[in-house]
């Protein structure tokens, strides 16, 4: 029995972490802009196979077998964003604030969102993280001023020269406005889902910003975060999201606990049945559409 545990045990591991490793890649692939390319292509190359083998074409064959040797620069190339969201996340490059100073940063943000909301103006806000986000971004003006709430509605103002766009803010400062943010290009979206819900969910894809949106139709206040939209939420589940994801904790003490958390962290990433949204396959939250075209 021991001599046969032997000789199962390095397959049995092998299969473990093959298996989590295609499971996290498609999880984290998924809702990306390159998987509809990415499923078009091995399509074709099953089919391109299956003929080969078929009708036996020699030289079919062998080029399909060449290819393989550059398939994983193609998958560099079409991946490019998720792969650098991915490692900078796992790099974690960024300077990391103190608890108050981030919790003040979120303040800022909900008590801006509260007021334009009040008012119905229009407002798109991306928070910064690990990826510089004027590598994903177009246009944009300088602005390096500190954020509080009033030049947030100063800048978002419908009278404004730079009201149009979204604003950028790195830590406690507000980088840049005026920003052209990159749209979505995910079919079967809600048609309710407008300019700047687009352009956040957009951002978010190709970054890990979290992108905070008003409507300017309804004043409802939406977020979006690696892919996914949450709609309609109050400013009290806007503080608490940023809460929980921007806020850093200390690390817990002892191997146990530290894998305890870390398990409990993953198992909150995967989305649940219960996180989609039935129409748009995107929502973070079961939200009621605030049917804003903005």
């Amino acid at each position: 029995m021991l001599k046969y545990l032997q000789e199962i045990w390095r397959p049995a591991v092998e299969i473990l972490i093959l298996s989590v490793g295609i499971y996290y890649s498609t999880l984290f692939f998924r809702r990306s802009r390159g998987a509809p390319v990415v499923t078009g292509f091995l399509l074709l190359l099953l089919a391109s196979t299956v003929v080969s083998t078929a009708l036996d074409l020699l030289v079919l064959r062998w080029l399909l077998g060449t290819f393989f040797a550059f398939f994983a620069v193609a998958v560099l190339v079409i991946f490019q964003p998720e792969l650098r969201r991915m490692l900078a996340e796992l790099g974690n490059l960024s300077f990391v604030p103190t608890t108050r100073e981030q919790r003040e940063n979120i303040e800022v943000i909900v008590q801006a969102c509260e007021r334009l909301s009040e008012v119905r103006i229009g407002a798109l806000i991306a928070l910064e993280q690990s990826i510089q986000l004027l590598e994903v971004v177009d246009s944009g003006i300088v602005v390096d001023c500190e954020a509080t709430p009033e030049m947030l509605e100063t800048i978002f103002f419908p009278n404004n020269a730079i009201h149009d766009g979204g604003v950028i803010i790195r830590g406690d400062r507000i980088a840049h406005a005026a920003c052209i943010f990159p749209l979505t290009q995910r079919q079967g979206l809600q048609k309710s889902l407008g300019t700047r819900h687009r352009a956040a969910i957009g951002l978010s894809e190709e970054s890990d910003a979290v992108v905070v949106v008003v409507s300017e139709e309804t004043g409802a206040i939406s977020y979006a975060h690696k892919g996914l939209i949450a709609r309609g939420v109050s400013s009290e589940e806007l503080r608490g999201f940023l809460t929980s994801l921007l806020v850093k904790r200390p690390r817990p003490n002892g191997l146990i606990e530290w894998l305890k958390t870390m398990w409990t962290q993953v198992r909150g990433a995967s989305p649940s049945k219960s996180d989609q949204s039935p129409d748009s396959g995107v929502s973070l939250a079961d939200k009621p559409s605030d049917g804003s075209p903005s």
